[in-house]
């Protein structure tokens, strides 16, 4: 059966929503077949969604046409981000997601990127195991710490909006390190790129930048975007997102998280998410700050696309 890579287009909503829609079921299901038109929508230079077209299918019919799905995304002059692989159930194991890999990365490495990351969820072992057979390699972990917010919260420390004394205590922290310097990328939700310091003093200049200063700089935080998102209940709820909490020790976590806590009450927030590095450090510190955190972690994958084999090496150099 001839498979062929090609740019999504909207007469392939049919397709795609057949095998997606219930994919993780007992999660919610996927986001695609709800945003499907909207995503593609944004194809051109800077993003590209690519389907598998396998002509009349798996039996010939409309629904099983298109034989897996992913999309690709620039979010900054050297770095890709990987989102929305997914393969229909009749093509798994046929090498359908190592071809859209494929085409990601070189769509990526032509469009000047040196390295291209993903994201999947911990509980997703298929998705971990695919994205290591495609070239992958294990880059950082996080989880998602969700204070309430509240407008009377009070820091115990001072906290001011110093980009400079951030980023000075950013380049040396073990967050940063353990993080590989990603933080919630400024423009695409759901993806990660390294956070700058051009970063640090717009959000300074928007009021959106927290630093805990006591002897020096302790924490960091910034706010990244506020969205309104459904809750199971069918309500609207509004979220404050906050690129990265990054801190010295429990004490400054504590006067972060409470800066955190006013803001987003202050942005009219009903909830919040801030990504945090995983390990038990920082999500103890979270618990000793009494803001709740996210059941699982978050794995972030990457892969080098300076790294081209030569003439002499086969594609199972590079997994792919």
């Amino acid at each position: 059966m001839d498979l062929t890579v090609r740019r999504a287009r909207p007469e392939d909503y049919d397709a795609v929503a057949a095998f997606t829609t219930d994919t993780w079921p007992d999660r919610g299901g996927d986001y695609i077949p709800r945003i499907y038109h909207e995503w593609i929508e944004g194809d051109d230079d800077g993003q590209m969604t690519f389907v598998l077209d396998a002509g009349d299918g798996a039996g010939g019919t409309p629904s099983t046409n298109v034989a897996g799905i992913c999309q690709g995304v620039l979010l900054s002059e050297y770095e890709a981000w990987g989102q929305g692989m997914r393969v229909h159930p009749e093509y798994r194991g046929r090498g359908v997601a190592l071809a859209l890999t494929d085409a990601l990365f070189e769509w990526a490495a032509g469009a000047g990127a040196t390295v291209v990351r993903n994201m999947v969820f911990s509980w997703n072992v298929a998705g971990l195991g695919q994205s290591r057979a495609a070239g992958f390699d294990p880059c950082t972990e996080f989880r998602w710490a969700t204070p309430t917010p509240d407008a009377d919260a009070e820091p115990d420390l001072r906290v001011t909006g110093d980009p400079d004394g951030g980023w000075a205590f950013w380049t040396a922290s073990d967050a940063r390190a353990h993080l590989k310097g990603l933080a919630l990328d400024g423009a695409e939700s759901w993806a990660l790129s390294e956070l700058t310091r051009d970063r640090l003093r717009e959000a300074a200049d928007e009021g959106r930048l927290f630093t805990v200063q006591d002897g020096g700089t302790r924490a960091l935080s910034l706010r990244n975007r506020s969205y309104e998102r459904e809750n199971e209940a069918g309500a609207s709820e509004t979220w404050a997102e906050y690129a990265v909490g990054a801190w010295a020790d429990a004490e400054a976590a504590r006067a972060l998280y409470r800066a955190i806590e006013r803001d987003a009450a202050d942005a009219g927030a009903d909830r919040t998410r801030v990504l945090v590095p995983e390990s038990v450090r920082w999500v103890s510190d979270t618990a000793a700050a009494r803001a709740a955190v996210s059941d699982e972690p978050d794995f972030v994958m990457a892969a080098d696309l300076t790294d081209e084999p030569d003439d002499s090496a086969d594609e199972t150099a590079r997994g792919r």
